[in-house]
């Protein structure tokens, strides 16, 4: 344990770019004390509202509550949510030069939430492939600044910034960097399976446990099939690990061709899966950024994960807290 003590404090020497679908995360949190007289439906009380980072930029969120430094390369909108996506990066301390100002709106999801519990969730969004324009000024973002960069992490929300010629262009530049400089510069990928093919040769791909099995083609129901999935997709895409992550069950790491590693939920209490993902993307790269082994890195992750869905709404998780969930599992990179 203390191996993984000692990687968490280098996570403030890291450098981290997020690329991908950045979505404004909107809740309205209020009770409920009685049913619409127009319609079937419960009348939420407001009493607070909230604005934060989603998708992937709640990636960025946890990389920079971790320690470690973050930029934004995606999409926003020339409007208010997208000034205020913007205001949100900056108080981070993070670089917003690569979120690009595109011609559709900011993708923004509402929750209401009602005595704990979503009531109903609205989505503002246009999807697709960035306008010509927008993609290029992506691009020449990713040729400017890729190489100050120690990790890459993709997190795809289907949303359209992941596209081909975004990932293939990455993919270009990745190759040159490690060749030039010597160094691994690790491309962590949290994927959606409708984007599967673009992700060939990435270090490292973090599906959940539904998401691999529809990117597998194996339905999922013992260790045997969940190792069968995992090399499918280790196969398919070239990838050197798989790190599954299995809800109550934890996670399951494939590295190469070694063993299926499992690794149980460190979670006390759960209240809310929502950003489970992007709190293990983030953690994963950080562990592999400041060095650690991709076991390590994936442990580390877990018990982040353990912590965060102990929280409501859209969260994070801080590197003070890691270290007090370390200490008090005393849990080896097993």
């Amino acid at each position: 344990m203390a191996v993984l003590r000692e990687i968490v404090p280098r996570f403030a020497g890291t450098r981290i770019l997020v690329v991908g679908d950045i979505i404004l995360d909107h809740f309205l949190w209020g009770t409920v004390s009685r049913i619409s007289p127009e319609a079937p439906v419960p009348v939420v009380n407001v009493q607070r509202e909230d604005l934060l980072l989603g998708g992937s930029a709640n990636v960025l969120r946890n990389i920079v509550s971790l320690g470690g430094t973050g930029a934004m390369c995606g999409l926003i909108g020339a409007d208010a949510m997208g000034d205020r996506i913007s205001r949100l990066v900056e108080a981070l301390g993070a670089s917003s030069e690569g979120m690009v100002r595109g011609a559709r709106p900011t993708t923004v999801k509402t929750r209401v939430v009602a005595q704990g519990q979503q009531v109903v969730r609205v989505d503002r969004e246009e999807t697709g492939v960035p306008e010509r324009a927008t993609l290029d000024a992506l691009l020449a973002f990713l040729e400017a600044h890729l190489h100050e960069f120690d990790a890459v992490l993709v997190s795809d929300y289907a949303k359209g910034v992941v596209s081909e010629e975004l990932m293939t262009r990455l993919h270009r530049l990745l190759d040159t960097i490690r060749a030039r400089d010597g160094r691994p510069v690790p491309l962590i990928v949290d994927p959606k399976p409708v984007n599967l093919q673009y992700f060939t040769g990435a270090t490292v791909i973090t599906p959940n446990h539904h998401e691999a099995a529809r990117m597998a083609g194996v339905r999922i129901e013992d260790e045997r099939s969940l190792l069968a999935a995992a090399r499918h997709i280790r196969d398919d895409l070239g990838c050197e690990a798989v790190l599954i992550t299995r809800g109550e069950a934890g996670m399951a790491l494939l590295e190469g061709d070694g063993p299926l590693v499992t690794i149980p939920t460190m979670a006390k209490e759960v209240y809310d899966v929502t950003c489970a993902g992007d709190t293990v993307a983030a953690t994963l790269a950080l562990g592999l950024a400041a060095g650690g082994s991709m076991r390590e890195a994936a442990v580390l992750a877990n018990h982040a994960a353990g912590i965060v869905v102990g929280k409501v709404g859209t969260a994070c998780v801080s590197a003070a807290e890691l270290l007090d969930a370390l200490a008090v599992t005393g849990g080896q990179p097993s």
